[in-house]
This record gives C-alpha cells, structure tokens and sequence, in this order.
C-alpha cells in the first residue's frame, strides 16, 4: 500500500487475538492516510467475551451457533463493536485542531454530514445527517474534517441522539469558543422501525444550540444556509 514509508506503525498491544501481519498492514496504511488518527478501534474491547455472550444469545433465541451460517457470527459481532463502538473511552480531543486567521468573524457551515450511532436502549443503529454551524471568535476555525471527526469520536459510542448533538455543541463551544455554535442532527432509528412501532421513514430531529446562535436572527441565518432538513 502506498505512503506506508517512515509511518510509526505499532499496533496495539491490548487484543485478544494475535497481532497478524495482515492487520499491522490495514493499520499502517490507515494512519498513513488519515496522520491525525490514532488505532481507528476500541482496543478496550473483550473479543473473547463478545463472542462467548453472543454465541449464548444465539442459543437463547433458538438458533443453532454451530450451523453453517452462524457458526462464525460471533466473532464477526465482535470485530464489528471494534469499529461500531471505537468512541468508548476517546477524547474527542485526539482529533480536533483549530487555526486562526486574521479578520473573520462570519458564520461558518458544514451539512450533511452521514453518521451513524447505537441506541443504547436498544443497541440497534440510529442513522441519519448532521450540520453543524458556528461563528468564530478571535478568528479561531477548524477544518471541516476536525468538526467530522469529532462527530464521529462521540456518535461511535452507545448514545441516544440528543445526548449526540448535546456532547458536539457542547465540545465545540468549549474547546473552539466561539461566538456561538448550533448542531442540528436528523435521523431514523431502528429500533421504531424494527419493533412493534413499525414506523419505517420516521426521523428525529435534535438540535443544540450554544452562545449567539441562540439569538433568533443568527439561529434563522444558521438554518437557512443549512436548507432543508436533508434526510429522505
């Protein structure tokens, strides 16, 4: 893989299985390509007690572990919490990075921004866009990239949706400081869908909003440069 050369690649040391060549690798070529990150998994995760626990659900709702198609869904479940679950324990701040720059002091938007989460009441997905909206102090901004990275740092986490946008606008308008910050997130949750609601479509709204951008005006301006609610 391309640009692997002089890249600090030591994987980490806490997994449960045995450090392949093949995973040294996909990590070295991950890090690579996005320098600001670091292991793109939760290494906190106990794959062995994953699989044992879900290999026991299985059981539990009458399946058979063994056959063909399941005898292997174990492990694949706990390979897929390292990456679905890979905001346990981060600081968001791993990630984030502002500038300054000279004279600007206008009002800042990135949209659509795909994300996905787990509803920790169900732990089934939640999904959906977010947009998120500041104005910047002193001429402090970030890069489009560091406000995705944040978003993603909390949402890969069991979390309910307004906890979501609550935990960004609060990060931001913290460690940013701008003059105000509003985070609007709309997405369908599964768990309406897949119970007994059975409500396929139906989307949830949650926005927060920090600082100026509680003032009618500027939350007016914020939301007509966001557009329409953009999930179909």
């Amino acid at each position: 893989m391309p640009g692997l050369e002089g890249v600090p690649c030591d994987p980490p040391v806490a997994r449960q299985k045995p450090v392949t060549r093949s995973s040294v690798v996909k990590y070295c070529w991950f890090i690579s390509v996005n320098p600001i990150h670091t292991w793109p998994y939760n290494i906190s995760v106990n794959e062995k007690t994953i699989e044992s626990t879900f290999r026991e659900l299985i059981k539990a709702i009458g399946e058979d572990p063994e056959r063909e198609g399941l005898a292997r869904t174990p492990e694949r479940i706990a390979e897929l919490y390292r990456h679905i679950f890979s905001g346990v324990g981060r600081d968001p701040m791993e990630v984030f990075r502002f500038y300054t720059v000279e004279n600007y002091d206008e009002m800042v938007v990135v949209k659509d921004i795909d994300f996905f989460s787990v509803c920790e009441h169900h732990f089934l997905p939640f999904f959906g866009k977010a947009h998120i909206a500041y104005i910047p102090d002193e001429g402090r901004i970030t890069g489009a990239m560091n406000l995705i990275d944040v978003l993603e740092v909390f949402s890969h986490r069991p979390t309910i949706q307004e906890r979501l946008t609550t935990d960004v606008a609060d990060f931001l308008y913290k460690n940013l400081k701008p003059m105000g910050v509003l985070v609007v997130t709309e997405a369908r949750h599964l768990c309406l869908e897949m119970t007994g609601k059975e409500k396929p479509g139906t989307k949830i709204v949650a926005s927060a909003m920090r600082g100026y951008l509680r003032k009618a005006a500027s939350r007016a301006e914020a939301l007509r440069l966001i557009g329409r609610l953009s999930l179909e």
